[in-house]
Order: structure tokens, then sequence, then C-alpha cells
């Protein structure tokens, strides 16, 4: 388990400055805000180099010019002096790793010091090998989408699987907090309280998603790929996963059948239910998003309960199947792998 560390943010970590400030300034436009700089600013706070960073928002160039470094204005993208626009022709900044999506200012802020908050906000070490899996895990599950709905991508293409994992609707919200168009105050100082709402609210969410992954998306991913490193002692085919403890597992497994190489692809998994202290055959899903099985239970066991169930399999101590076949459940583990076995066979 890795160690928890009291969160880096603090109500006192960010201001908006004027040029007189002796602490380093970072900039980003005024005018309406996105979530992608209101969470840039926020991570960039976080990092050694700009730590207790006062926010300018201006579109001024000539006061551009003069801050230590600028998110989402001016339209240069060069890391060498901290200049993270996104805006300008011809910029098709990724993160890489086999993600294509464009960055927006907050991909690339996480791209360039994501792995320094991290280990900071978990106080790990910079070579600690999970560190670097969490780096991917955040991006793929939280900062992909920001990066997408900034750059106006949409998450679906016909019936093809979504593009980039949205959990969140956290662009929506941060959207939400700028000024009402009725309100009769729309001064840049109410302008930038609200900005900082803005910038708390993205900052909080991109904190909680990394200490997530770190507590509990590590362990479970951990635990699952184990059961598939075992499932050819579970049965020969290698297409039935006994889960071994309690934990999230569908997500993991699609993950992981890819990173793994599993062929052919797992069709059960058993599992205990803690409640009953029953055992579960559960049909994987054809993907994340959809309810369909890849092999759901026979049509012959769908609907069906104790005896009459066991009679028609020919198994005993069955429970249940769902109508839909997604699920069923035995009394025993060994009721529940034959229950599994036999349904392979359909």
């Amino acid at each position: 388990m890795l160690p928890m560390a009291k969160s880096l943010r603090n109500s006192g970590l960010y201001g908006f400055s004027t040029a007189s400030s002796p602490l380093k300034r970072v900039g980003t436009h005024s005018g309406s805000f996105h979530c992608d700089e209101a969470l840039g600013c926020f991570m960039i706070g976080l990092t050694n180099k700009f730590s207790g960073a006062r926010i300018v928002r201006t579109r001024d160039p000539q006061v551009l010019d003069t801050l230590d470094a600028v998110l989402d204005v001016g339209g240069v993208y060069d890391p060498s002096r901290d200049r993270y626009d996104h805006h300008q022709k011809g910029f098709e900044e990724v993160f890489g790793c086999g993600f294509t999506t464009k960055l927006s200012s907050a991909g690339l802020i996480y791209k360039h010091y994501g792995l320094e908050i991290i280990v900071k906000e978990l106080q790990l070490d910079e070579g600690h090998p999970e560190v670097y899996q969490i780096f991917l895990a955040v991006y793929k599950s939280f900062m992909e989408a920001v990066d997408a709905i900034d750059n106006g991508i949409n998450q679906y293409d016909t019936d093809q699987p979504p593009r980039y994992v949205s959990n969140t609707n956290l662009s929506s919200r941060v959207g939400r907090l700028n000024l009402d168009w009725m309100d009769p105050d729309q001064s840049p100082e109410k302008e930038n309280e609200a900005f900082q709402r803005a910038m708390t609210l993205a900052g909080d969410e991109f904190l909680e998603s990394v200490h997530f992954h770190a507590k509990s998306w590590l362990p479970a991913h951990s635990i699952v790929m184990e059961c598939l490193a075992a499932r050819g002692d579970i049965d020969s085919s290698g297409e039935i996963m006994v889960l071994t403890r309690s934990c999230p597992w569908k997500l993991h497994i699609f993950e992981l059948e890819e990173e793994m190489k599993i062929n052919p692809s797992i069709k059960y998994v058993i599992y205990q239910d803690d409640r009953s202290n029953k055992w579960r055959v559960q049909a994987v899903a054809v993907s994340p998003d959809k309810f369909e099985s890849r092999k759901p239970l026979p049509s012959l066991w769908r609907g069906l309960n104790g005896e009459e169930l066991s009679k028609v399999v020919g198994i005993s101590g069955c429970v249940f199947v769902h109508m839909s076949g997604f699920i069923g459940g035995n009394k025993s583990y060994e009721g529940a792998l034959a229950m599994a076995r036999a349904s392979l066979k359909y």
C-alpha cells in the first residue's frame, strides 16, 4: 500500500498578482475561463519551481512576456521557457505512450510536471516503481477528457469505442463558474474570484484522482493481474478467472488483457459474494461501455433458480441465473467453476 501524504493544496497557495510581486508569476488569459487553464494553473503551483506562484490574468502580450510561465494564451509552446499555449497553428502535441488526443494547457502541464506532482503529493521517491503507472492511469481516467473537451474532440464516433474516458463532467462544472451574463458586476476582481473557485474545484478533483489511483486503483490492478496470470491453473481453456480478493475488476480486465496480450479473452470471472458467502460466475462484457456479454450464460439456464436450475444445469448447489445471462450463482466455489466450464461448451 502506498503511503498517503497530507495534500499540498491550501487556501493561501494562489493569488492574483501585480507587477511588483516578488513571487514567481504565472499568466493565463483574462475573460471567460475553461477547465484546462484553471486546472493547469492549479497544477503548476504544486511544483517546486512555481510553488506559491501568483496568477496574472491578462491578454496583454507585453505583460505576458514578463511572466515566469504562461498557460493557454500567447500562441507559444516552449517548455524551455514555460510557455504552454495550444491554440496556435501547427500545434499537434500529444501525451504519447499510446495516447493521441491533442493536449490542452492542462495536459501540457501534466506532461511536463505530472510526475513531479505525483511524487510530492504521495511522498514517494522519484524512482518508485508505481509512480509512472499512476502517472499514466491519471492521464487516462482524468486528464485526457479535459484535453479532449477543450479541443472539441467528440468522445464517440458512430459505433466505435469511446475515444477517451469521461468520468467527472468537470469541464462543464468549471464553465458554470464563469460570471453570469446578467450579473451587473463584471469587474476583473469578481472575475478573478470566480477563476480562483474554478482552480480550487479542478485542482481538488485532480488530487482526488491521484490519491484514488494510489490508494484504490493500483491495488485492484495488481490483484487482477495476479489472477489473470493464474488463469491457466483454474481451467485449461484460459478463459475463466477466479478473483482471489474482492475488488473492482471490470475495467482492469480490459486494460490487462491488452497489456498482457491475453488470447483467448476472459469469458467468466468467479468470485465470492461478501454478503452471502455464495459464489458468483459473471460473464465479462464485450467492452467497458457495453452491457452485452462476450459469452452470456446459456439461455436454457436464464431466469431459473434453486433446484429447478440445478436439474437443468446438471450441477448441484445452483442458486440463480439472471434473465440476461450476465451472472449466475452457486453455493460453492466448485459449483460456480463447474457452471463456468459447462457454459463455455455451449
